[in-house]
């Protein structure tokens, strides 16, 4: 099969020239400007821009801007005078992968060519390779015992043949993006393109052109049009994350697109249709915030056509201890420590925590411990403080009061020290009040 090659250059004998020149080896296309190639490449793939660097109108570096901001972008090759070859040189700098001079040695030019497409066929084969193996590792973080748990994966693969939308709450921490893979990788869209986006990390206004993309001048810095990630999404999956944080605008027009299928870009009148399955994932309750008038009710509906919860890890205790296992062998892996197995006293205490992190807590805190940790063994030594000091009263009380208490007095001794008898200081390292501090070193008689 031929790779594409799109040939822009205002001089139509040029452009005609180099296309019957090119046109046993390539799929030729034509643009005899900057703003026509940007057209052709929203409606088709495209491998290898082949552009002269002056014309008027969009030149090659407004061209070059275009390209960078498309996400399948094909290899840019700019033709130039010995005028501009030092613009050129400043354009690969920025994204342009070679240039040639004029006069054009068709000799030369099928080199280059042939160069190019070799390095982004290898990009593109990476790419996939990585993706491949992040999809083969999704099952591999699904460390699961609990009979909750497994209600929950197995909810997410039932549904994940289909097309429905699926809503996912929890805690943070909980692994809902996980569970969101899980969907993705085991539905017919696997191969296709899996989109991201945090509603809480931008603006209303940076948001809508995010989501839905922008025509050349809808405001200020818009100098070409892009597209959003519902076209980025298309054929795949769209994931929103935190979309309790969806600002009310936004929300309409999201109802709007789940109830039609299309949209309109920021600035544009162009009716675009797509075809995703949306998940989102929020950690708020979104019911309430329909109460408080911060969320639509309809669009909820629409959101949560399967809706999946995923519960705390203080509620399935049995996937702690699989957790840590499968923790401690991976960031002794990472960090090349030697690191293997964990005291029975840490393992309880590990057992016993509430976890208000739930498993990202849980990770960080493995990780902590094999990183400190100076030989195969994980001790009390290696316990982040902040984590021994969250034990109180009626934890001290329970069948491992012993362990626990002796844990809680460790860890005060060792911020004590740490802070060089400043109990500002260790308040500050355990995370605790300084009344409180005061209170359990006149406890301990420290």
């Amino acid at each position: 099969m031929k790779s594409t090659l799109l040939v822009v250059d205002d001089d139509r004998l040029t452009r005609e020239t180099l296309a019957s020149a090119l046109g046993d080896t390539y799929n030729v296309l034509t643009a005899g400007d900057g703003h026509e190639a940007l057209a052709i490449l929203e409606r088709k793939r495209v491998d290898i821009v082949l552009s002269d660097m002056t014309m008027p109108g969009l030149n090659g570096l407004g061209l070059l801007e275009g390209i960078n901001a498309l996400e399948d972008k094909p290899a840019l090759i700019f033709i130039t005078g010995n005028a501009t070859v030092e613009t050129a040189v400043q354009a690969m700098k920025l994204g342009a992968q070679d240039y040639i001079t004029k006069p054009v040695n068709l000799g030369h030019l099928d080199l280059v060519l042939e160069k190019t497409l070799e390095t982004r066929n290898l990009r593109v084969e990476n790419a996939e390779l990585k993706n491949t193996l992040r999809e083969s590792n999704v099952s591999a973080e699904l460390i699961q015992n609990s009979l909750a748990m497994k209600k929950v994966t197995d909810l997410a693969l039932q549904v994940s043949d289909t097309d429905a939308s699926v809503l996912i709450n929890g805690e943070s921490g909980t692994g809902k993006e996980l569970i969101a893979n899980l969907i993705h990788y085991n539905s017919q869209r696997a191969a296709r393109p899996f989109i991201k986006v945090n509603c809480a990390a931008f603006s209303e206004g940076v948001l809508e052109s995010e989501l839905f993309g922008h025509e050349k001048g809808a405001f200020t810095g818009a100098l070409a049009s892009r597209k959003g990630r519902f076209e980025m999404a298309d054929g795949g999956t769209l994931f929103l994350d935190e979309i309790g944080d969806l600002p009310p605008p936004t929300q309409v027009k999201l109802l709007r697109f789940l109830q039609e299928r299309t949209f309109e870009r920021v600035g544009g009148n162009q009716t675009i249709k797509v075809d995703i399955r949306l998940i989102s994932v929020t950690n708020r309750n979104l019911p309430q915030r329909i109460k408080d008038g911060a969320f639509r009710e309809d669009l909820y509906y629409r959101l949560r056509v399967v809706h999946i919860v995923i519960p705390p890890l203080r509620e399935r205790p049995e996937d702690i201890e699989p957790l840590i296992n499968h923790f401690l062998k991976r960031f002794s892996t990472i960090h090349h420590r030697p690191a293997e197995t964990i005291s029975p006293d840490v393992r309880s205490m590990l057992k016993a925590h509430t976890w208000p992190g739930n498993v990202r807590e849980l990770i960080n805190c493995v990780e902590s411990m094999v990183v400190m940790a100076k030989g195969s063994l994980i001790t009390m030594d290696d316990i982040p403080d902040h984590l021994l000091a969250s034990f109180d009263s009626a934890q001290l009380e329970s069948p491992d009061a012993g362990i626990l208490a002796n844990m809680e007095r460790q860890a005060i001794v060792n911020a004590l020290d740490k802070a060089k008898g400043n109990k500002t200081e260790a308040a500050k390292v355990l995370g605790i009040g300084l009344r409180t501090l005061y209170r359990k070193i006149e406890k301990w008689g420290l």
